[in-house]
């Protein structure tokens, strides 16, 4: 599920790199936190959509981390990462609220896969296709139709969108979007978003009778 933020959690700094940057070819917007006190700073200041954690980190360790967000309440999907591979380490990172293990060395797609699929339980999705009316949205081949017709959208457009979808029937803020969308910090309006929905509605509500996406005047925007 692309257009979400994700925090990868990993203090090998080549591997780290070439996850980051994989993710975010994929269309997630990354943060990355290369010991464990600088990923318990990010998850105080930012609501993440998903978290990526090795276990074995510097000053706090994975499992730790993990337990303290899980004590505070918060559902965020969590995919462990680690080298270990004996059982007893997989039952106890499971057991300690990760929604998903996968042991070191991987190739990613996999973890693109894995992290696709608790991202999209804690949404209450069995599938990857998300459909909105008319609309059909693949969040594995990141491809959208409307009444059977493809639309071509850019990767923000596709980012916006899928967030929206995501939460379907939810007003969701301004603000919330331009968090949790791909690459948004580096745009220097201050309308990029409201920009962004525009694009979409002239490419999937232009010549409609129902309008898909809605406008909530001071509150935000919702996909119907």
């Amino acid at each position: 599920m692309a257009g979400m933020r994700v925090l990868l959690v990993e203090d090998f700094l080549p591997l780290a790199r070439s996850v980051s940057q994989g993710l975010q070819e994929t269309g997630y917007a990354v943060d990355l936190a290369t010991d464990g006190a600088q990923a318990l700073d990010c998850l105080q200041s930012v609501a993440y959509d998903g978290m990526v954690l090795d276990i074995m980190l510097p000053k706090v360790d994975g499992l730790t981390i993990l337990r303290r967000v899980r004590e505070k309440g918060s559902d965020i999907p969590v995919l462990l990462l680690t080298a270990r591979d004996q059982l007893d380490d997989k039952i106890t990172g499971l057991d300690a609220g990760a929604d998903d293990y996968l042991v070191k060395p991987f190739a990613f797609p996999e973890l693109i896969a894995r992290l696709r699929a608790v991202m999209r339980r804690r949404y209450g999705q069995r599938s990857n296709v998300i459909q909105v009316g008319g609309l059909m949205i693949d969040t594995a081949a990141r491809t959208v139709t409307c009444r059977g017709n493809v639309v071509p959208l850019s990767a923000r457009e596709y980012a916006v969108l899928e967030y929206l979808a995501c939460r379907r029937g939810q007003i969701v803020s301004r603000g919330d979007i331009w968090d949790h969308v791909y690459d948004f910090a580096s745009e220097p309006s201050s309308n990029v978003v409201d920009v962004y929905i525009g694009y979409l509605r002239k490419k999937i509500d232009h010549g409609q009778g129902e309008k898909v996406i809605r406008t909530h005047r001071g509150l935000g925007y919702s996909l119907t």
